[in-house]
């Protein structure tokens, strides 16, 4: 009998209790609180000046949290975007690649036509950041469906040549002239950026549509059969094929989703606060809404909170580094540590540990 023979087994529950399932992201915060507090001691930071500064300055004053309200929508849009392909158990892993994309694709209109003029153009630009987001997904679709890639790793390694692409367009032929040789491409005229949602403030009208796409994910999920079909395919796949439902249409259709919701952030996003298409477009929004699709439970109404929370975070994160001197990697090392909390203490909502009767039959 080996020592792994007395090692506990995962068992998963008949059903998940509702009120565990609440308590989970707290619960997680709070470890991974505990944790990061014990890493700011050993480095010589105030424990209390810094989580001060990351969780609770950001709702203190208006102007902290207007750019909480800024950095919501990004997130948001894209956590519901990646939350859809989750449930159905298809990993986009790419938001980051689809987001810089989407950036691309709404620049190409003020950097072709910088003397164009009407309401017309912000929208448009919006929607072709969406497009753009989704054909960069279908190259991972197309994989996925046709030869069984793992989007994973297909979507994950695009993230980084949508990154080389934007680098070759700030430094060759979308480089502004006038920039002084920065890498940025020229400022866009007043009709390609988005209306201010708060006046006084920079949250747009990209934090409405974030909001509005919440509600349609919401509807989709929850109300539509498609969603049924999407759900299903994730939960029991074999199921899925004997009822008819296509795997890869659940494949095509979760990839779209999630890659329009990026690329319409991505253009939201040199539409509204940039204002013109940078190196610095590339921010991390799609790695950080993937943390956010989880701590919200996969659900509509929890992405919207966790988006919140991130958002937070992030405006959090920037004032520890200003305040208490913390160093950007022990941000990150926050938002990772509180991923893993969060799936641990989810696989203990959904599963229970199990002794083995060997190891029962001894103790007793």
């Amino acid at each position: 009998m080996t020592a792994l023979s007395f090692l506990p087994n995962l068992v998963k529950r008949e059903q998940a209790s509702l009120k565990a399932t609440l308590l989970a992201p707290p619960l997680a915060l709070l470890v991974a609180v505990i944790l990061n507090v014990g890493l700011y001691v050993l480095m010589g930071r105030s424990p209390v000046a810094v989580v001060y500064a990351m969780l609770l300055e950001p709702f203190i004053s208006w102007t902290s949290f207007s750019e909480v309200l800024l950095k919501t929508g990004p997130l948001l849009l894209i956590a519901q975007g990646l939350a859809i392909g989750f449930r159905a158990k298809v990993f986009n892993i790419g938001a980051e690649g689809q987001f810089i994309l989407g950036a691309i694709f709404a620049s190409a209109i003020p950097v072709w036509f910088p003397m164009a003029t009407g309401f017309w153009i912000w929208p448009l630009m919006l929607l072709l950041g969406a497009v753009g987001g989704a054909l960069w997904a279908s190259i991972t679709a197309f994989w996925r469906a046709r030869l069984n890639a793992s989007e994973i790793l297909v979507s994950l390694m695009l993230s980084l040549v949508a990154l080389q692409l934007l680098y070759y367009l700030l430094l060759g032929p979308w480089k502004d002239p006038n920039g002084f040789n920065f890498p940025q491409s020229v400022m866009f005229q007043y009709d390609a950026m988005v209306p201010t949602l708060i006046p006084g403030t920079r949250v747009n009208v990209s934090l409405l549509i974030a909001l509005a796409f919440s509600a349609a994910a919401f509807v989709f999920m929850q109300k539509s059969f498609m969603g049924y079909r999407l759900q299903v395919g994730g939960l029991a796949p074999k199921a899925a094929g004997y009822a008819g439902f296509s795997d890869k249409s659940a494949i095509w259709l979760s990839l779209l989703i999630g890659g329009f919701a990026a690329g319409l952030a991505g253009a939201a996003e040199v539409a509204g606060p940039v204002g013109q298409l940078q190196r610095s477009i590339a921010t991390g929004y799609g790695y950080a809404a993937i943390i956010v699709a989880y701590l919200g439970g996969l659900h509509p109404i929890g992405i919207i909170f966790s988006s919140l929370f991130m958002a937070a975070l992030y405006i959090g994160g920037d004032n520890a580094m200003v305040s208490a001197n913390l160093p950007v990697a022990a941000v990150r090392v926050f938002q990772g540590s509180l991923l893993l909390a969060y799936l641990v203490a989810i696989a203990f909502v959904r599963y229970r540990l199990e002794w083995p009767a060997t190891h029962r039959r001894s103790a007793a």
